[in-house]
């Protein structure tokens, strides 16, 4: 039985497997940052793969197989991205500044939104909740780790810390709140203030500074 177990999980792991099973997590993931976890059901997975629901079964035997490989998947691709943008900064740009704006358009690409409808649904879904807990350990102690450290605030320490927390969290609730109305200047002026406390915790500013006029 061991044997079989072993020759299954092989055939699953050529390289023509690896890439339907690819394909079927990228759908999975755009099909929950557009139309919502509940929504993608297994069956538009597949059709999203171009697959029949048996042919994904083949990769994925349960729900929460898929699930759990989604998430895997979808960090991936979130780390890929957040790395990608630490080093994308210009000589003598405002460190600050460059991890606020690179923060801020990540969480509107689709790796993002789909951690974020994850994180949304998690609340009341506890298989979800316990896939997702490992993958939000990681990418909340990464914040204080390598990947960071050229994007945020270099430094250690309970300051440096709640720097990078104030910023990353209220970023991530504008983005899932939503403003409702004259949407571009309320969202640049609260951006503006992000930044402006960011600097006044890093001591390059002072409270005056967050709404100088």
């Amino acid at each position: 039985m061991g044997e079989s177990a072993e020759i299954s999980s092989s055939a699953k792991d050529t390289p023509k497997s690896l890439r339907t099973r690819a394909r079927i997590l990228d759908g999975a993931m755009t099909l929950f940052a557009e139309i919502g976890y509940h929504a993608a059901n297994n069956a538009k997975i597949a059709e999203a793969a171009d697959l029949t629901r048996g042919a994904m079964l083949y990769h994925f035997v349960s729900r929460e197989d898929l699930v759990e490989a989604a998430i895997g998947h979808i960090q991936t691709r979130r780390n890929a991205l957040f790395e990608a943008a630490a080093q994308d900064i210009a000589p003598g740009e405002d460190v600050s500044e460059h991890a606020i704006e690179s923060y801020w358009q990540l969480l509107h690409t689709v790796p993002y939104i789909a951690f974020a409808e994850l994180e949304a649904v998690a609340r009341t879904d506890a298989t979800v909740r316990a896939c997702l807990a490992t993958a939000q350990e990681a990418f909340d102690r990464a914040q204080i780790g390598g990947q960071s450290t050229a994007m945020v605030s270099a430094g250690a320490g309970p300051r440096f810390q709640t720097t990078r927390d104030l910023a990353r969290f209220m970023l991530e609730g504008l983005a899932r709140g939503g403003v409702t109305y004259d949407q571009e200047a309320r969202t640049e002026r609260l951006l503006t203030v992000i930044k402006r406390a960011t600097h006044m915790l890093n001591r390059k500013g002072s409270v005056q500074d967050l709404w100088p006029d």
